[in-house]
């Protein structure tokens, strides 16, 4: 019984790794994958296809299937959860990190891969994406659909835990969070996309009222623990790290994972 299920295992993975040649040479996304896992830089550009990544099931349509529909910034983590449970029936799909920087995009960017999953014939179909400055409007897409998303109302809520992150954010309005997506990528949206590196004085300007950076590490990572240090040293504000893991996203996972379809 083991020896079967690991050979179906292997099949799947050969499967998807199959996908993801084809994937590359349709649509030449070579530069997103290094050494066969996606790069941050490559699940925040703006130009991604959607189809660009698409991680999970051999078969991705079909009787027990599920598509975990979700934001490019959690893909590290959906499959860590994801391989770490050997949960070979969960379908990834994620749309760019920097719809963040337009959020009113967001909710018809979900609602179209939510109908694309009807179309394909998923069993499930699951929102990893919070809030996210969509002011309810995710909400809306998902109660019309028949969908359940992650509660929160941003990533630095589920991943520390809703409660506990709200009982903190009480006293801590002058924290500015980051994530280890947010730490490799801190030149690139942070720094840069701030226009911090051609304006130097804009730090004091949209950082003034800050007192600490806060990092909400989902991995033990010391180079991550140096970089957001580092980070924290660049925009003058006091470090603060702290070790979620994946907390309500992991909990989320296993719910969609585990729960029976009619």
């Amino acid at each position: 019984m083991d020896e079967a299920r690991g050979s179906k295992r292997g099949r799947r993975r050969g499967g998807r790794a199959a996908r993801q040649t084809e994937s590359r040479e349709r649509y030449g996304w070579g530069a997103a994958v290094t050494n066969g896992a996606l790069t941050d830089q490559a699940l925040t550009d703006e130009a991604l296809t959607e189809d660009e990544i698409e991680i999970g099931a051999a078969d991705r349509a079909g009787e027990g299937k599920t598509l975990l529909i979700a934001c490019g910034a959690l893909a590290r983590e959906v499959l860590a959860v994801t391989e770490a449970n050997e949960w070979s029936h969960l379908e990834l799909q994620c749309l760019p990190a920097k719809l963040h920087n337009q959020p009113q995009f967001i909710p018809d960017r979900v609602r179209e891969k939510i109908v694309a999953g009807r179309r394909a014939g998923f069993d499930s179909i699951y929102v990893l994406y919070a809030d996210c400055g969509t002011g309810g409007l995710l909400d809306k897409v998902c109660d019309e659909a028949g969908v359940e998303r992650i509660a929160g109302p941003h990533c630095y809520s589920f991943f520390e835990g809703n409660e506990t992150f709200a009982e903190r954010s009480e006293t801590e309005i002058t924290a500015f969070y980051l994530t280890d997506f947010l730490v490799r990528q801190f030149d690139t949206l942070v720094w840069r996309g701030m226009g911090f590196d051609r304006a130097p004085e804009l730090v004091e300007t949209m950082f003034g009222n800050y007192e600490k950076i806060v990092y909400l590490a989902q991995t033990d990572d010391p180079a991550l623990d140096a970089k957001a240090e580092a980070a924290a040293q660049r925009l003058g504000l006091a470090y603060e790290k702290r070790m979620t893991g994946f907390g309500d996203l992991a909990r989320f996972m296993e719910t969609a994972a585990t729960r029976e379809t009619d």
